[in-house]
């Protein structure tokens, strides 16, 4: 999926993307390894997550850090801070956290599977592409768009008919996305009403496109 986000960037075609999965890991994890902004996170996630590369898989990443009792990865680990969801999970009931690998779903696995990707492909294209929040709330014109998603929030607007729970998430994000711009209420999501505070926050941790 990377490789085909990539090669449509190359293309010139103008998109708008919805991943299923975390961007980025609450702000606490920010402070304890004294990152100051998205990119920092990105180069210092992929040095310990190398889950891009062939044959890397999550679980043998994380009992390899496991038994490294003196990194900072597992010392101080963001599910037992009592901070483990990030301010756009907090907003919706649905979402799980990025964090909580032995928690219900899979939302932690497909994060740390997937955020070495989003700089695989930020590298691979540099800012033709604009990963929405962290490169700015403001959506460039000209410029594909990539965004998290949680599609259990759309997933009951539209009949399943006879997709798969997959198929149906995927083609209910995109449909709510085309309804969205058709109604001209699309702009407005990609400014949920938050404090400047939270707005902070929000540029680390990333946000969902539709929590409001």
């Amino acid at each position: 999926m990377a490789e085909r986000l990539r090669d449509e960037v190359l293309g010139g075609t103008r998109f708008l993307a919805g991943i299923d999965h975390g961007f980025s890991l609450p702000v606490a994890h920010f402070g304890r390894h004294r990152l100051d902004a998205w990119p920092a996170f990105l180069n210092d996630f992929v040095t310990h997550w190398p889950t891009h590369e062939d044959g890397t898989v999550v679980d043998a990443v994380r009992r390899r850090l496991m038994r490294q009792r003196n990194s900072a990865w597992v010392a101080a680990p963001p599910d037992a801070s009592g901070e483990a969801l990030r301010l756009t999970e907090r907003w919706t009931s649905a979402a799980r956290s990025v964090c909580l690998f032995d928690a219900q779903g899979v939302a932690a696995k497909a994060a740390h599977a997937g955020i070495p990707w989003l700089k695989w492909l930020r590298d691979e294209v540099g800012d033709r592409l604009h990963f929405w929040p962290f490169d700015g709330w403001q959506v460039p014109e000209g410029k594909s768009v990539m965004v998290e998603v949680h599609p259990s929030i759309f997933r009951r607007r539209y009949p399943r008919e006879q997709r798969e729970p997959d198929e149906h998430d995927a083609y209910a994000t995109a449909r709510w996305m085309a309804d969205m711009a058709a109604r001209g209420a699309l702009q407005a999501c990609f400014a949920p009403p938050l404090t400047p505070m939270e707005r902070d926050v929000a540029e680390l941790e990333g946000w969902m496109l539709g929590v409001r």
